[in-house]
């Protein structure tokens, strides 16, 4: 196989955590990002040719975490890298050419039976492998792959699928048609298809003018071709807003949740930080909490997940709390139902208090020397 990373998704409802980086490259777990998760499971399947869309405007925060590709074996011999942007994609379009013929491409030098999509917004463990041997047993040109959820788990873009015998895709809808509680098929975003027949697909449709969105161009084939759907069982988490990003880390606290997305048998791969390990203060209290390396933590953390390099002062408190990478909390300071971006300095006693359904977001670089309490 080949694969498609597609990085289209983002949401103004994940500001101000989202200003100045993409969805993708947000922290989670402590010391991953959120695109380790798709990137892992195309390396993990041994695809080794990666075609990749961004958007222009936030490349950097892409490009600082990708590096040259080292971590996930795409700096080695026979791999081949391509990075294109949407911008590129909307501006031929609108100037009446083929906006799919870098893809085409990319597809035809490769030169591989198999191609899978993936998206950029699902914390998830896929094994494409299986995917792939699904794909080749039922004959279809494509496969989607689908998670059962209910209707609090999706966003409103979301796909979802009607689904009739054997998983058959009989219709595809955006979730904001949806009604009552589920379960519902959602679209996990991720299809493997045969490539000629892709290449042909994506050739008829720059032809005709449709979308750019080459997600929402799958949903339909699948349905026009009847594909067989792939039912993905493990962890999954769709990443919309400030509340499901809270609520996915918060997960990681569970051993179930987090044996099955981190510690499977597919190993997820993020950038390598050559660091000391986390010092703990013989006063420090630290229960239920996942810690990065770096850090000095000399006072309490319950039910935290903290990334890299973060600091708590003596006497201070965090609570159900994510921290980002170079926090540094001082010393009788309290924090509590909270998501510190990056380099966040709450001074000696003061307190920010969210709630569990609203957690307090502080922006990048904030110095903060008031209490911040929601009511």
């Amino acid at each position: 196989m080949c694969a498609i990373f597609s990085n289209q998704h983002e949401y103004s409802q994940l500001k101000p955590l989202t200003d100045e980086r993409a969805l993708s490259t947000l922290a989670f777990a402590g010391k991953y990002r959120l695109m380790d998760f798709p990137l892992s499971s195309i390396v993990n399947s041994g695809i080794t040719q990666l075609y990749t869309l961004i958007s222009q405007e936030k490349v950097r925060s892409y490009l600082d975490h990708w590096g040259g590709g080292k971590e996930w074996g795409m700096d080695t011999i026979g791999s081949y890298q391509y990075l294109d942007f949407y911008q590129n994609l909307m501006a031929r379009r609108s100037r009446g050419e083929e906006y799919f013929d870098d893809l085409i491409i990319f597809l035809k030098t490769c030169n591989v039976p198999y191609t899978v999509f993936i998206g950029n917004k699902m914390a998830a463990n896929f094994d494409l492998k299986a995917v792939l041997h699904f794909h080749q047993s039922n004959g279809n040109h494509i496969t989607p792959v689908f998670k059962r959820v209910n209707r609090c788990d999706i966003a409103a873009d979301d796909r979802t699928f009607v689904l009739s015998d054997n998983n058959v895709v009989a219709a595809s809808h955006e979730a904001i048609e949806l009604n009552g509680e589920g379960p519902f098929n959602l679209s996990a975003n991720v299809y493997v298809m045969d490539t000629d027949w892709l290449i042909n697909e994506l050739d008829k449709a720059q032809k005709s003018g449709v979308s750019y969105d080459i997600s929402e161009r799958l949903s339909v084939l699948a349905v026009r071709e009847k594909a067989n759907a792939y039912e993905y069982t493990g962890y999954l988490r769709s990443i919309h807003d400030i509340s499901s990003y809270y609520e996915a880390n918060m997960d990681m606290l569970k051993k179930d949740k987090r044996d099955s997305l981190l510690y499977g048998n597919q190993k997820i791969i993020t950038r390598i930080r050559n660091e000391v390990g986390t010092y703990y203060d013989k006063d420090s209290e630290v229960k239920n909490t996942l810690i990065a390396t770096g850090g000095k933590i000399k006072g309490g953390l319950h039910n935290c997940v903290v990334s890299r390099r973060v600091v708590v002062g003596k006497e201070a408190e965090v609570e159900s709390s994510i921290l980002m990478a170079g926090d540094h909390i001082k010393s009788g300071a309290k924090v509590e139902y909270a998501i510190l971006d990056k380099n966040v300095v709450v001074e000696k006693g003061v307190t920010i208090k969210g709630k569990p359904e609203s957690p307090v977001v502080i922006k990048k670089g904030t110095v903060v020397d008031k209490d911040f309490i929601l009511d």
